[in-house]
């Protein structure tokens, strides 16, 4: 997510002649006339493809879920600056909220802060959470890792999951279903999400054609309880 060596290896890939470039969660701000495919991108750049999760229904299915089982209180640990996809998952977060009559304490939005892949992000968010004095029974993590982290930071303070607050993740790790409690999760079909993205570049690249409009394909969530 660095800047200058986005641009810098942008450069170089144009230099090597290459035919089409494939993104992961990495800003597409400029149009380098060559087919552009970005997965979990959401810049609307000329000739760029989007291949983006419908985050709405991923929000409205994780809040189903809370206020079906008697939540009212619910915390979001949202995701690093950087990352593509944090503020439209918060702000659809926000919105299912407010559709379902909901009002989020901003006391209760927890920011997670650094590039450590590991669940210490979560741990740390989860932790300001506690401090903060603030009722809440439901976590909605950013992602699996965190929510991991969180289950952590909960379980030292003295507090069962789900038994006193329940968290939910997001992506489906394979970690998930192994944690000790299973996590319920948000699936994001990765892997289908690859696929489109491959599929989706190498036909731009047969057509030889620059498109002057960007795209969205959208692909859906599933909720996973466990």
């Amino acid at each position: 997510h660095d800047e200058k060596i986005i641009e810098r290896y942008t450069r170089f890939f144009l230099e090597r002649c290459v035919e089409g470039i494939l993104a992961i969660d990495t800003p597409q701000n400029h149009q380098t006339f060559l087919p552009v495919v970005s997965i979990s991108g959401h810049d609307e750049t000329k000739g760029v493809t989007n291949i983006v999760l419908d985050h709405e229904t991923a929000a409205m299915l994780a809040f189903k879920h809370l206020l079906d089982l008697g939540h009212r209180d619910i915390a979001i640990l949202k995701g690093q600056e950087f990352s593509s996809d944090t503020e439209i998952r918060c702000t659809s977060i926000l919105a299912s909220a407010a559709k379902f009559g909901i009002t989020i304490n901003e006391k209760l939005i927890s920011q997670l802060v650094g590039n450590d892949p590991s669940p210490e992000t979560g741990y740390i968010a989860a932790k300001q959470l506690l401090d903060s004095g603030e009722k809440f029974t439901a976590i909605l993590s950013f992602n699996d890792i965190s929510a991991i982290g969180a289950i952590r930071a909960l379980k030292e303070a003295g507090l069962e999951v789900p038994e006193d607050v329940s968290v939910i993740g997001f992506d489906d790790v394979v970690e998930a279903k192994y944690h000790n409690p299973a996590l319920t999760t948000i699936r994001q079909p990765l892997k289908k999400m690859g696929r489109l993205g491959v599929e989706h570049l190498l036909g731009k690249i047969h057509e030889n054609t620059d498109s002057e409009i960007f795209r969205d394909v959208t692909v859906e969530p599933e909720l996973i309880v466990r």
